[in-house]
């Protein structure tokens, strides 16, 4: 954190006293505090957890299919093509 960051939120906690010693062992391990040490975690835990679910797994065969429908995608649909001539009706280059 930057010094001229301030902490604006408090988080807190209730936890057995067997994982409070286990979290005093590791940070104490690393040289940090249990806070800085718990919420270096957490922060870690969090990016991580959203990195996992902004990936799209696909299988194989929807891989190959979405890598084809970019490759060679089909035409407009005719409610789509009547969207783009409105369009161009109403909307001039300027």
């Amino acid at each position: 954190m930057l010094q001229n960051e301030k902490k604006t939120a408090r988080l807190e906690a209730r936890i057995t006293p067997d994982v409070h010693a286990l979290l005093l062992r590791a940070a104490a391990l690393v040289g940090r505090s249990v806070s800085d040490f718990v919420v270096a975690a957490a922060q870690q835990a969090a990016q991580d957890t959203i990195a996992q679910r902004q990936i799209i797994d696909l299988s194989l065969e929807d891989q190959e299919r979405f890598a084809a429908a970019l490759l060679k995608p089909g035409g407009l649909k005719p409610a789509m093509k009547r969207a783009a001539t409105a369009h161009r009706r109403l909307i001039r280059p300027s």
